[in-house]
């Protein structure tokens, strides 16, 4: 199996992290690795924002978690009923990806981009989580601020994030379901 593949194979989704904070060469790479992803017609529709500071993450996970307790039990992740949890699982680095409202295709090339970011941290011996939830932060009367805190461009909204940091977790492979392929031809 070639290296590439390893990685893939062996990248986890980490949830428990040192709170040593990412070099500037690390992030260089990071934000690199999303930005060489391919995208529909090249329009390259998003806009990473690179965040360490744990203040603003820690006020973006209250937000998060008073939008997520106001919804019902059985639809909210038992996560949330632990007084400590944290969203960002505090890592040192949660990189956050915003992008063009106008192009159907950005939810599509952001996805992409988050992968890249994920595999290129695995190669660099760094864990990752792809987050969905932080969209939450982005609802009621926190949209404009966290916005204009986190620089997200005019026309452009919350996609996904990924926290990066060193992991002082392991897990095992997740088992892959039967049935996930087919084979025409």
């Amino acid at each position: 199996m070639n290296e590439t593949l390893s990685l893939i194979e062996s990248r986890r989704s980490h949830r428990a992290y040192l709170p040593d904070p990412l070099t500037k060469e690390q992030i260089d790479a990071l934000v690199n690795a999303g930005l060489q992803s391919p995208t529909a017609v090249n329009r390259q529709p998003w806009h990473f924002s690179v965040v360490r500071d744990q203040k603003l993450l820690s006020e973006m996970n209250d937000q998060i978690r008073s939008t997520v307790m106001k919804q019902e039990e059985n639809k909210r992740s038992p996560r949330f009923a632990q007084n400590d949890y944290d969203v960002f699982y505090h890592a040192p680095c949660v990189i956050f990806i915003f992008g063009d409202k106008n192009n159907s295709w950005t939810p599509v090339d952001c996805g992409i981009a988050v992968e890249n970011i994920a595999i290129a941290a695995e190669s660099m011996g760094l864990g990752s989580v792809i987050l969905g939830m932080p969209r939450f932060a982005f609802t009621e009367d926190k949209e404009e601020i966290f916005n204009v805190r986190l620089g997200c461009p005019e026309n452009s909204s919350f996609v996904i994030a990924i926290a990066v940091g060193t992991p002082t977790d392991t897990k095992q492979a997740h088992p892959v379901g039967e049935n996930k392929v087919s084979y025409i031809g």
